[in-house]
């Protein structure tokens, strides 16, 4: 998952080109699968650095990210790149294999792709097929998105999108019971049963983790009968990789991390068994769907496009839709963003990165630095990106209001988990392990134990 989960569709000129080079692209892996010497060119022996220009190869993906860099492509082609006498071809793959293609090409040692698209998640699976980036400038970019590509503190990946995530909460229902002094009793023994502890409510942006499930309470009919919401929140609670990065929050919030400072699996702490212990309280009693142990990215904006429930924690992509009268016609105007309770977010990087193995790579290294300029970033923010350089966000917040927010929040809140060989893989096996606690239907200390010792076992 990304920030940017909900898919566009392609421009018809788009879709076309990017038939063809997935057409072309396929036949190649097909021969790098059967028949490894006959299939792309390989080399050895490290790839070459090239003549410096000529044709550079790209591999990205559909949707607003292939579709954003589309058009920085076409534009370099016909500006910069003309005059260095280099032209980027991009091939666009599907967004569910994508990676396990370019990880085919990746074993065989394949020049066929000078670029690979790569992510936070993947970047130290793949650093042994990748040449370190040492000329690229970084200084622009969020640290912290810098940081979750490197991998033994070398700099393996450029970043591209980032993605992180916001409490979005319905303003208007959380003004009118600030404003209803009235109502705060009721609220306060909502909170009490909810919570064990009486509490007022609270502006959005003071919320730690008990307001989260005491608003959670107050604004399902359940517990609150007169509610304007059926419930309070919506859960990213399936089993999927991803849902993992959302729950992490609560983790990072409570005190919590995947790991000790010496770099020990830590997820049977105290603080996961209360990060775990939000989700279950919330399921269990009914503030949330139960649709919520099936629901992720989509389902999330559906139950907030629909006016079923009145805040959830969501990926900052989502807000963009949310606030569109055409498209939430319900609710735009009456989201708004806060920070994630506990003021900790998730922060990964969607990146591209050079091929250890490309012929080209004097090319390819020219157009990355072109890339890493604030110029060509506020390009790809024109174009429908979220670019990890702050000052190019806060200067496009015209585009996306979210913006500016999106880069105080990542400055303020944002952490990365460990940069590992197998960090896309322990994701899912914490989703695995702890899915079912996370509804209730498994005990949370025997889950995180299971989830401890799969994540231990990725460390090595």
């Amino acid at each position: 998952m990304t920030s940017n989960s909900g898919l566009r569709r392609l421009e018809p000129s788009m879709s076309v080109k990017a038939a063809r080079l997935v057409v072309a692209l396929a036949a190649g892996l097909a021969l790098v699968s059967c028949a490894p010497s006959t299939g792309s060119k390989t080399t050895g022996a490290g790839g070459d650095q090239g003549s410096g220009s000529g044709t550079v190869k790209m591999v990205l993906w559909p949707g607003p990210e292939g579709e954003a860099m589309g058009k920085v492509v076409e534009a370099y082609n016909a500006g910069q790149g003309a005059k260095d006498k280099i032209k980027v071809e991009m091939t666009l793959l599907s967004r569910q294999d994508t990676f396990s293609k370019e990880a085919t090409l990746m074993a065989a040692k394949s020049s066929q792709q000078d670029i690979y698209f790569v992510a936070s998640y993947n970047v130290g699976q793949y650093a042994n097929s990748l040449d370190p980036l040492t000329s690229v400038d970084a200084s622009n970019y969020f640290p912290v998105a810098v940081n979750g590509l490197k991998y033994q503190d070398k700099q393996y990946a450029l970043p591209l999108d980032v993605s992180n995530h916001f409490l979005l909460y319905r303003k208007d229902l959380l003004d009118a019971l600030l404003a209803a002094k009235s109502q705060w009793p009721a609220y306060a023994a909502v909170a009490s049963k909810a919570i064990g502890e009486k509490r007022d409510p609270k502006p959005a942006a003071e919320w730690d983790w008990n307001d989260y499930i005491a608003m959670a309470a107050w604004f399902s009919k359940s517990a609150n009968p007169s509610s304007p919401t059926q419930y309070g929140t919506i859960l990213q609670a399936k089993n999927l990789l991803y849902n993992t990065m959302i729950w992490d929050d609560v983790l990072w919030g409570q005190g919590g991390s995947w790991t000790t400072p010496e770099g020990k699996a830590n997820l049977d702490s105290p603080a996961a068994v209360k990060a775990v212990g939000v989700y279950s309280t919330i399921y269990k009693n009914g503030w949330t769907s139960k649709d919520s142990s099936q629901a992720e990215f989509p389902e999330t904006q559906a139950a907030l496009k629909a006016g079923k429930t009145a805040f959830a924690l969501q990926w900052s992509a989502g807000f963009a839709e949310l606030n569109d009268k055409t498209k939430s016609p319900l609710v735009a105007g009456k989201i708004a963003i806060a920070p994630v309770p506990g003021q900790k977010t998730h922060v990964h990087a969607l990146a591209v990165a050079l091929n250890k193995y490309s012929e080209n790579k004097g090319a390819a290294t020219k157009f990355l630095d072109y890339l890493a300029t604030p110029d060509a970033m506020t390009a790809y923010a024109k174009a429908g990106g979220i670019p990890a350089m702050p000052d190019v966000l806060k200067a496009n917040m015209s585009i996306n209001p979210a913006f500016g927010q999106i880069s105080e929040s990542i400055d303020k809140y944002g952490y990365s988990v460990p940069v590992f060989p197998n960090t896309f893989q322990a994701y899912s096996k914490i989703a695995e392990s702890l899915s079912g606690a996370w509804v209730g239907q498994q005990d949370a200390a025997t889950a995180l134990k299971t989830a401890n010792a799969s994540l231990q076992k990725l460390l090595g």
